[in-house]
Parts: C-alpha cells; structure tokens; sequence
C-alpha cells in the first residue's frame, strides 16, 4: 500500500495550550459558546445548571466551556450548597473586556436594525 497516506480525525478539544500551560486568552473568547456564557454572568451570577439551560448542548459541553473559562480566570465560581455559582470576573480580561462588549453591542446593533426594518414594513402595509 505504498503511497496510500491514512489521517486520524482528532476532534478539536478546545483551546490549545503552549508548554508553559498557558491558554491564549483569545482562544478562550473565540468560542460563540463561551461568548454567550460570558454574557449570560456578566452582570449576575447563575447557576451551572441555569447556564446550561440556556444552550441545545450537553450538559458536558456546557461544563467543559465553563471550565475553560474558570481556568482562564474569566469566570469565577463559588460554591453555594451543592451548587455552583459562576459570574464574570470582568477584570481578568482586561483588554479583552473590550472586544467583548464590542461583540455584543454589534450583535445589539444588528438586532435593532432588523426590528426596526419590520416596523417599517408593517407600518407600510398598515399593519
């Protein structure tokens, strides 16, 4: 089977560590995923049950994600009975926290464009 080459599917596992241990705090944030949970414990802290309501994901997933962010310093836990409790730690971004709320105020931004749109139209047809 000369020049036959074989390739194993490696799953992506998140973001990649360099030797020191150390996660690209870009990677972190580049997850739409974690994105949202960002803001969803931004100004509040949840519950990682309630996070996880939130998505069509496996609990894993979710817990994964969180775990991500917890390690990168992004969000911070604390336990209350036999919950978890997580909020935004907005001061470990630092520069990121930027990017961020840019992300999100452009997502807000594109959502009040498009209900404003359907207003017109409904106010064109008099409806």
């Amino acid at each position: 089977m000369s020049g036959v080459k074989f390739w194993r599917v490696v799953p992506d596992t998140g973001p990649r560590v360099d030797g020191s241990g150390i996660v690209e705090p870009l990677q972190v944030i580049a997850a739409p995923s974690r994105l949202r949970i960002l803001g969803l414990v931004w100004d509040r802290e949840l519950s990682a049950g309630e996070i996880a309501a939130q998505f069509d994901v496996s609990w894993s997933a979710v817990s994964q994600h969180l775990r991500v962010l917890r390690e990168a310093g992004f969000v911070v836990e604390r336990r209350e009975g036999t919950s978890r409790i997580y909020r935004t730690d907005k001061a470990a971004l630092g520069s990121l926290r930027a990017i961020v709320e840019d992300h999100w105020r452009r997502g807000l931004g594109r959502v009040k464009d498009l209900a404003e749109a359907e207003q017109r139209e409904k106010d064109a047809h008099g409806r």
